[in-house]
């Protein structure tokens, strides 16, 4: 697993696996957010596969499947509200990891610093410099 951290409650990372769910929660994760499509996985690897082995293990599911073209105010809203805005620990996932780090970074537009959101993105190996000045407003 390529688990990276945004904030001490909210990790990113690629696809994960249904065998990983002790592991996640062994690490405190305690909410798995799926922004990753059923569309792009095999069905070993659908929302529903990864609902079932995530509650078996004692964790919430979430699910805000997202694209590109998808990322428009209510549903980074909605994305916020099923992750960062929980008491949980969570971890979003999707391909790469790429676009639950922008949803995370977009969702917090005008509730951290700029410089603060694309540092913790950096830091876990993502490059959302060209989001800066949407990041500089409330994402509306």
């Amino acid at each position: 697993m390529d688990i990276r951290e945004l904030t001490p409650r909210y990790y990113v990372s690629p696809q994960i696996d249904p065998a990983d769910m002790d592991a996640l929660k062994a690490r405190g994760i305690t909410r798995i957010l799926c922004n990753r499509p059923d569309a792009e996985v095999p069905p070993s690897h659908s929302a529903a596969a990864i609902r079932t082995a995530a509650e078996a293990a004692g964790l919430s599911f979430a699910e805000q499947p997202l694209t590109h073209q998808t990322m428009v105010p209510e549903n980074i809203a909605e994305n916020r509200a099923k992750g960062a805005a929980t008491d949980d620990v969570v971890l979003a996932y999707c391909a790469s990891g790429t676009r639950s780090t922008i949803a995370w970074a977009l969702g917090n537009a005008g509730e951290l610093p700029v410089d603060e959101i694309i540092s913790s993105a950096s830091k876990a190996g993502y490059d959302i410099e060209n989001l800066r000045p949407a990041l500089a407003q409330p994402f509306t």
